[in-house]
């Protein structure tokens, strides 16, 4: 029943992807367009991610040019920009609305860090649930006999190996933001 670890492989690449996603969203000494993931704006009256309205480019290292699909949405955009926690000023040229990030602090930094360390620690604790409930479906199957004792103990042992594996993986994801975020 090589079935149940494969699916429990499968979920825990996703939440490895998915905490990939949530480090994108830390800032770091440089501007990156997956700052403004989270963004969502008041369009007609309906909540739109940002990157569906308008493009997000990088013309300077600590800076964001976002230019809105409608110009007529611009104001909606500079009010969703501002209202985030970015904590940013947004300033309009025309059609494009630029976004200059101030140098970070190195009490800002720390900041950012532990918010590194939560969000892999969260994507640490989805991968043990993913492995719990595998393992409970394991056990039931050995209990109501579907698979032998000895397959079943390789099935845990495989198991424990690959959550150890993507793990690992998360906490190297997690060490190379950290040093991401601490490089000035």
């Amino acid at each position: 029943m090589a079935g149940v670890i494969d699916q429990a492989v499968a979920q825990m690449e996703k939440t490895v992807e998915s905490t990939k996603e949530n480090f994108a969203g830390i800032r770091t000494g440089r501007a990156n367009p997956a700052l403004l993931n989270g963004i969502v704006v008041d369009y007609y009256g309906a909540p739109t991610p940002l990157k569906q309205m308008a493009t997000i480019g990088v013309p300077e290292p600590r800076m964001l040019a976002i230019t809105p699909f409608d110009v007529t949405q611009a104001n909606a955009v500079e009010k969703a920009l501002r209202d985030s926690d970015l904590g940013v000023n947004p300033n309009r040229d025309g059609n494009v609305i630029r976004i200059t990030l101030p140098e970070l602090t190195e009490e800002r930094r720390k900041e950012y860090v532990k918010l590194a360390k939560g969000k892999a620690e969260d994507g640490k604790v989805a991968i043990r649930n993913i492995r719990r409930k595998a393992k409970e479906t394991i056990d039931a199957q050995v209990k109501d006999g579907e698979i032998g004792e000895d397959e079943g103990d390789r099935l845990l042992k495989e198991l424990d190996k690959v959550t150890k594996r993507i793990s690992d993986e998360i906490d190297t994801l997690a060490q190379s933001k950290e040093k991401e975020i601490l490089s000035v």
